[in-house]
């Protein structure tokens, strides 16, 4: 018999999605994949041949559980450079991806019956990694006319003598929209009176647009930085998913039980990919720069195209490789023997009838709304929107 826990938690829909893809493609379907939230780029080629020197040295073996000290070094520096944060090596953890970060802290924080706040849209783990260590997730819905950010007077409201946390993501996965300077401060505020912990989720603080600046709510103040841990990585950034590099800072009481949690369930991360992560923070940057200059023509493009189809809304992203498309008002519709009754519906609908795979907003929290990523080809996502405007405007 599975235990309550693994039956309360479901698969990522995201990854759901794209397993869905994947199996349409070898049926020789040419489906156009909105969905996966992965950058189309190449790892640049100097974090590459920072790998084959690490296996051509023999760096091959176990490294210590919490990440090389060298890479710890370079974490540190980027801290201190990009968000004016200063660490210790014991303040950081290397993990197996930020994913792995968020769930060490999870084990680490949460008792039974503790509440964990979760700003609705949600990036789509939040939720099963509170509820796979015993809380409670608390949502709190946020607004379109907001930019999406949690509302202070939201925030308090549902505080209670249990609450233990609030994860907070700027850039958000799934809107793409960053939070100001002046909302940090109200929530940083709020956390401090009620000495709720903050998990900030930064892992696309590099993908930012229009002069947008990344301001980590750890930096705001001492006490705030207290009770803050930070989580990032080198997936967006750097194009390295399958490297699987995350990392986190914090306070060192947490840091160490992370370690000693990490050091019973994966050991230590993979040592080639430490080595490679080395290279990714300390060498060039130019790379970083070229593909959020592409991300940011693609984000132009399919947020105008988005917005000239009937029906739809796209709030115009400031980071990640997102946009949070608006399409409640197909609900009702029908089409390809469809009856669109929430976004789920309309996804399949897509997917069938124009080839084009999405995200339901429903897996973020907000059924009214669909994700698309744009961490494609402009080629595919001409064609993509181009289908999807045809498909759209069928439904009567």
């Amino acid at each position: 018999m599975l235990s309550k826990r693994a039956q309360q938690v479901k698969p990522s829909p995201t990854l759901a999605v794209d397993s869905m893809v994947k199996e349409l493609k070898k049926e020789g379907k040419d489906i156009i994949n909105f969905s996966v939230g992965e950058p189309d780029f190449d790892t640049p080629e100097n974090i590459k041949e920072a790998a084959i020197r690490a296996i051509k040295e023999g760096f091959t073996k176990y490294t210590p559980s919490g990440g090389i000290p060298e890479l710890k070094d370079a974490i540190i520096e980027k801290f201190d450079k990009d968000n004016g944060l200063s660490y210790t090596r014991d303040e950081i953890i290397v993990s197996c991806g930020a994913k792995h970060s968020l769930y060490n802290i999870a084990q680490v924080l949460y008792e039974k019956g503790d509440e964990v706040i979760i700003p609705v849209p949600f990036w789509v783990s939040y939720p099963d990694q509170v509820i796979l260590n015993d809380a409670i997730p608390v949502f709190v819905k946020t607004d379109e006319k907001d930019s999406f950010m949690l509302h202070p007077d939201a925030l308090e409201s549902v505080i209670t003598p249990r609450t233990k946390a609030l994860i907070l993501n700027s850039p958000s996965n799934p809107t793409g929209l960053t939070y100001t300077q002046k909302a940090l401060e109200a929530i940083a505020d709020i956390c401090l009176r009620h000495r709720i912990f903050i998990i900030s989720d930064e892992i696309y603080e590099k993908i930012i647009y229009d002069g947008t600046v990344h301001r980590s709510i750890a930096s705001l103040s001492k006490e705030v930085k207290e009770r803050t841990i930070v989580v990032n990585g080198l997936s967006k950034a750097y194009a390295m998913t399958g490297w699987r590099i995350g990392f986190a800072a914090g306070p060192k009481n947490i840091i160490k039980a992370m370690n000693s949690i990490q050091s019973q369930s994966t050991s230590a991360p993979n040592s080639i990919a430490q080595k490679a992560a080395v290279e990714a923070l300390k060498g060039p940057q130019d790379s970083v720069k070229r593909m959020v200059e592409e991300f940011q023509r693609r984000r132009d493009y399919i947020v105008k195209e988005l917005n000239s189809i009937p029906g739809c809304f796209c709030p115009n992203p400031t980071g990640a490789f997102y946009v949070f498309l608006r399409i409640d008002s197909f609900f009702g519709k029908t089409g390809g023997g469809y009856v669109i009754k929430n976004s789920e519906d309309l996804c399949m609908y897509l997917l069938k009838e124009a080839l084009v795979a999405l995200v339901p907003g429903s897996a973020f929290g907000d059924d009214r709304y669909v994700r698309l990523s744009y961490a494609t080809s402009m080629e595919n996502i001409k064609r993509g929107i181009d289908r999807l405007k045809d498909a759209l405007t069928r439904l009567r």
